[in-house]
């Protein structure tokens, strides 16, 4: 249990040193564009990882697996988190706006901003319904 909490965590360690390493860059010199390029290219070396480790351990072991549903999830969780980015991000800035102005505006503003977040939670909610198919 605690092996696959750290299997887990390595995919994300990487990605945040990634970054820190990557505004260390800037920070330093290095054209942004350049550690933009490298931030693109270190998230798609681990996704490419995340998929494929698992898939030569479950041919290892001999475990029958279907590939398709694991890209199924990420795609979900993926895709949806992006488009609730999408949605928050100017939503959340006129709510702010809004709440600067009057205070009373509040309580629209944050049902608007969580019906922005509700759709990761969408897809998350797929992703969970895919898994138990599995």
């Amino acid at each position: 249990m605690l092996f696959n909490a750290i299997l887990l965590a390595v995919p994300v360690v990487f990605l945040v040193a990634s970054v820190a390493l990557s505004i260390r860059a800037v920070n330093h010199g290095r054209k942004p564009k350049t550690a933009l390029t490298a931030q693109i290219f270190s998230c798609l070396l681990v996704g490419a990882l995340c998929f494929a480790l698992p898939l030569g351990v479950h041919a290892a072991t001999g475990v029958a697996t279907n590939p398709t549903l694991f890209l199924a999830m990420a795609l979900a969780v993926g895709i949806s988190g992006i488009g609730s980015g999408i949605a928050v991000g100017p939503s959340a800035a006129a709510a702010i706006g809004a709440c600067s102005e009057d205070a009373k505006n509040f309580g629209k503003s944050i049902i608007m901003v969580a019906l922005g977040e509700g759709i990761a939670l969408y897809g998350l909610l797929v992703a969970l319904l895919i898994f138990t198919k599995a």
